[in-house]
């Protein structure tokens, strides 16, 4: 079986004048603090990873970095632009079959398109809506997935924490 998680990015600053490129916006502290605790949630669930890809904005990035740090350090980490903003669900798809041989993957990214590519993934009609913060695992008969996948489990960051 091979395991798909789905990370929405930690709370970020706010859009606005103090940060006129939305890629540089940062994780807060309050984001960092709760997505480390986050972290220790996925831990407890017994989250192991081979493979963390994130996008390249570093809301994202932070998050994907807490995610690392806190499973140990040692999985591999990527940035990939499919995981951007707009990304389509079938470019991460095609991602992933380039990394066919990681069994247990996590996807650090932003809502819509997270959510989008959850019902992607799993064949349902409407999108699924991630709190920042919040995870969700789907189960493959393997990687690279083939949809329709098994949605084991759909967390917000308050149950982890």
């Amino acid at each position: 079986m091979a395991e798909l998680y789905l990370v929405r990015h930690a709370i970020a600053a706010d859009r606005g004048a103090e940060w006129p490129d939305d890629t540089k916006r940062p994780l807060t502290r309050k984001g960092i603090a709760r997505m480390r605790d986050i972290v220790k949630g996925l831990k407890r669930l017994g989250v192991e990873l081979d493979l963390i890809l994130t996008s390249p904005l570093l809301r994202a990035r932070q998050t994907a970095d807490l995610l690392h740090q806190g499973l140990g350090g040692a999985t591999p980490l990527e940035e990939t632009a499919p995981l951007a903003p707009g990304g389509a669900p079938a470019d991460v798809v095609d991602l992933l079959r380039q990394r066919s041989g990681a069994e247990a993957i996590a996807l650090v990214g932003h809502e819509p398109d997270l959510g989008q590519l959850a019902a992607f993934l799993i064949g349902a009609r409407a999108p699924l809506i991630f709190k920042k913060g919040g995870v969700c695992r789907i189960d493959f008969e393997s990687m690279p997935p083939t949809p329709p996948g098994n949605l084991v489990w759909f967390l917000p960051p308050k149950v982890l924490r």
